[in-house]
């Protein structure tokens, strides 16, 4: 049986959030659920889910969905996007290629 996953109130909030944040964007484009879903290709069902911030659909999805009724996830400016994620790649291509647990001695002498 598959177990459960659960999320924090953090991330549960957040996506409430979006999801708000997306449908308030969608009614004030004046578009309905099923116009956005089309657009997007998605189901009204999974265009609910997203609105109502539930986590199970793709995050792709969710940012695509976000996009289209304007809602700015990062910057909203591409250019800034950019530059921002040109800065992120140059910092993680210094970054070693893993991390690893460091052992730690067990110090038992009392």
């Amino acid at each position: 049986m598959k177990r459960k996953r659960t999320y924090s109130r953090t991330t549960r909030q957040a996506l409430s959030i979006l999801g708000n944040l997306i449908r308030l964007g969608r009614m004030e484009r004046g578009m309905t659920a099923q116009d956005l879903a089309e657009r997007a290709g998605i189901s009204r069902t999974t265009l609910h889910s997203i609105e109502k911030g539930a986590p199970g659909p793709e995050i792709g999805t969710v940012f695509e969905v976000a996009a289209l009724v304007g809602v700015p996830l990062f910057e909203p400016d591409i250019r800034t996007l950019a530059v921002q994620d040109k800065r992120l790649s140059e910092k993680l291509a210094l970054m070693p290629q893993s991390v690893r647990r460091v052992k730690r001695e067990v110090d038992d002498d009392f």
